[in-house]
């Protein structure tokens, strides 16, 4: 790496997207933002869907900031959320708006499959149960609007859908097309019995391709647009987990755990093949894919998406607190006081109007239910959802340990959610573990060296995360306290 290598990586996140610059030098990765974008679900018609018109908008401004550089950008990825989806017609970038997965439509989705059973499911998927997952999405679909999967030809989903509009193959990326619950990571293609029994047309599903593959090069029309050159569309990791995963600065010792930190915790371990015993059923784990093959065993944990909502209903009802802010107050909060299950399903969904008291009254309502105070000022509303969310990581990392059979000795925590330094020290106390905490950046890190992967600019995944630990900043907490802590967590055990 004698040479200066650039990359851009497009990264959609729930709350916002990105355009940025990834520079590669000399054993060293830098990334500069270019364009940065708000996101969210559109409320139309009494369903939540994503604006995809407007994200896609706001990359093209990017990928004109981009090519008023003049530099010669050798690649571009997308990676977003799973599970979500556009259904296409031929030159037609997308039949309808597509639904946000927080949309009501798919409660009660697994009641409504007939004879196909969750036992018959996970052995051929290896997915954690949620409706929001593609299965329960698509099969909405069939039974509320069939016309429209008679009608396309295939579905996207929302990373490979900017891949394709900006010059790539229609394809499924192998990491994202495993968050779906119809991808077999036995046989690394869709589960296509499973598809048959649910009556979904199989011809809608397209070609899955494995993470880092190049499928295309920028369009002539984008190329004109934002005058950027012959720039390679590569499907790096186009799930944004798969993505940070492959950015974690670890060695390759055993016995560490990763946790991507955001809106949503993802908690897991690397595996070489997936797990799909009656055991990881029980205890809802998923098994996703990463990098080269690899399995990402992980369980999904609404994360901090509760204080994102307790955030909107504060500022909606005047108080526009940082999450700065609400870390100084948390820690003017006592501790340990009052405990929620983050996993309780009335925490999945939006906390609704001002009227409604919002995201604090649920808290409220179930501190009530079980017989514990309820929080009620800002920092001790935060500080209950920041301990409560670690003590459900400790619970989870004992999971792993009791389906892998090996110690998890520390926890590598990347991501927006590793700005939070209570979040960081309450982890690594409740779970008794060391916690690494860093890059920050990791989605972003880790779309854009798939990318020199792909590029031949990096050799190899241990090479890439040697990358990440030379090029930021990692902030390593010890458990604190840890008798205080066992205590905290029989009573969240009561509770869970």
């Amino acid at each position: 790496m004698s040479s200066h290598s650039h990359y851009l990586a497009i990264d959609l996140g729930a709350e916002s997207g990105r355009v940025m610059l990834g520079t590669l030098w000399e054993g060293r990765l830098t990334l500069e933002e270019l364009h940065r974008f708000a996101n969210g679900a559109v409320v139309i018609n009494g369903t939540r869907r994503w604006d995809l018109l407007h994200l896609y908008a706001q990359i093209v401004e990017g990928l004109k900031k981009a090519g008023a550089l003049n530099l010669p950008i050798r690649s571009l990825s997308t990676d977003s959320w799973g599970v979500d989806y556009v259904l296409t017609k031929k030159s037609e970038p997308f039949l309808a708006a597509p639904y946000q997965y927080r949309d009501e439509r798919t409660d009660g989705s697994y009641e409504r499959l007939g004879e196909v059973t969750r036992e018959e499911i996970f052995a051929a998927t290896g997915v954690q149960f949620m409706t929001i997952n593609t299965l329960c999405q698509l099969h909405t679909d069939l039974l509320e609007r069939p016309e429209m999967l008679k009608f396309a030809d295939q579905f996207l989903l929302i990373g490979d859908t900017i891949n394709h509009l900006l010059g790539g193959d229609p394809v499924a990326e192998a990491s994202l097309a495993s968050t779906t619950q119809l991808y077999n990571p036995a046989h690394h293609d869709w589960a296509r019995s499973l598809i048959a029994r649910l009556g979904l047309p199989e011809a809608i599903f397209p070609k899955i391709v494995p993470s880092g593959t190049v499928i295309g090069t920028l369009s002539g029309e984008l190329q004109a647009e934002t005058g950027l050159r012959t720039v390679k569309v590569v499907a790096s990791c186009s799930h944004d987990t798969g993505a940070a995963i492959a950015a974690v600065p670890a060695s390759s010792e055993e016995g560490w755990a990763y946790l991507s930190s955001g809106t949503w915790s993802l908690l897991g371990v690397e595996s070489p093949v997936p797990i799909l015993t009656e055991e990881a059923r029980q205890l809802n784990f998923t098994n996703e894919v990463g990098y080269g093959g690899t399995i990402r065993l992980l369980k999904n944990i609404t994360g901090l998406w509760i204080l994102q909502e307790c955030m909107r209903f504060w500022r909606e009802s005047g108080q526009n607190h940082t999450y700065t802010d609400l870390v100084n107050f948390s820690l003017e909060a006592p501790p340990l006081t009052s405990l929620i299950n983050p996993a309780d399903p009335r925490f999945l969904r939006s906390g609704g109007t001002t009227a409604s008291g919002g995201m604090p009254a649920r808290i409220a309502e179930y501190c009530r239910e079980t017989a514990q105070p309820a929080p009620e000022s800002v920092g001790a509303i935060a500080r209950c959802i920041l301990e409560s969310l670690s003590l459900l990581y400790r619970k989870t990392l004992g999971e792993l340990e009791q389906l892998t059979g090996k110690p998890i000795n520390r926890l590598h925590i990347v991501g927006g959610g590793t700005r939070n330094d209570l979040l960081n020290q309450c982890a690594a106390s409740a779970t008794g573990r060391r916690v690494i905490a860093g890059p920050i950046e990791a989605t972003a890190a880790g779309n854009i060296l798939i990318q020199a992967l792909a590029c031949g600019s990096v050799s190899s995944l241990t090479e890439a995360r040697e990358i990440v630990a030379r090029s930021f900043p990692q902030n390593t907490y010890e458990p604190q306290e840890t008798s205080v802590w066992e205590s905290a967590y029989k009573r969240f055990i009561s509770l869970a």
